[in-house]
């Protein structure tokens, strides 16, 4: 699997190496069928951990390990949708936003779990390149899959707020096929909230007894 670790093309000077193309290709696949509240969404999105991991095992073991919890997480969201599927006028997942309770605890994880992070790729160099956003981004990605797994419209939120970092991060590092993606994923992001947003509030409306379906 050398071959996911070697030269795609160029582009505007930078390096576009296989992996990174293909992961993030797929990565915005999955963004585009979780908008739509498709199942899908999560075999695609373990599909991209998987060419990740391929491509960074035994020469990156840090971004190898973060991409086994990827594919963890997209497992436990395909188990959720597949229980929560049907319950929408669609047949597929409703949507809603989060409790105060569920948003204090998602924050207060993504923090706890930003510093731990960070503090272990601090302790051992070899695990990132750029500790503390490497760990923000790693984080923030898990809460985000695990609130679209709940089918809450702050999924969306936090994917933006993964993007503010995301963007500079990859540009600075070399990966510039990331980067790019990550700017299509903020307007991708923009326009599937407001979908969720307006759906959440369809789907929270009483249905009167009697009336047609």
């Amino acid at each position: 699997m050398n071959w996911l670790n070697s030269e795609a093309f160029v582009l505007f000077d930078q390096h576009i190496i296989w992996s990174d193309m293909i992961g993030n290709i797929l990565g915005l696949i999955t963004l585009g069928l979780g908008w739509r509240r498709s199942l899908m969404t999560w075999p695609v999105q373990f599909l991209s951990g998987l060419v990740l991991f391929t491509a960074f095992y035994g020469h990156l073991a840090g971004s190898a390990g973060k991409q086994v919890v990827v594919m963890v997480v997209a497992l436990y969201g395909w188990w959720q949708w597949q229980r929560g599927r049907g319950r929408a006028d669609d047949g597929r997942i409703t949507v809603r936003f989060a409790t105060w309770r569920e948003r204090g605890a998602m924050l207060a994880t993504a923090a706890a779990g930003t510093v731990a992070v960070a503090l272990l790729f601090t302790a051992y160099p070899s695990l990132s390149w750029d500790p503390w956003p490497d760990a923000y981004i790693f984080v923030g990605t898990v809460v985000a899959m695990y609130a679209q797994a709940k089918g809450m419209v702050e999924f969306w939120i936090a994917w933006l707020l993964v993007d503010v970092v995301g963007v500079p991060l990859n540009f600075a590092n070399g990966y510039a096929f990331s980067g790019f993606v990550y700017v299509i994923y903020g307007a991708l992001v923009l326009w599937g909230m407001r979908d969720w947003w307006l759906r959440s509030r369809r789907d929270a409306r009483p249905t009167l007894e009697g009336a047609p379906a």
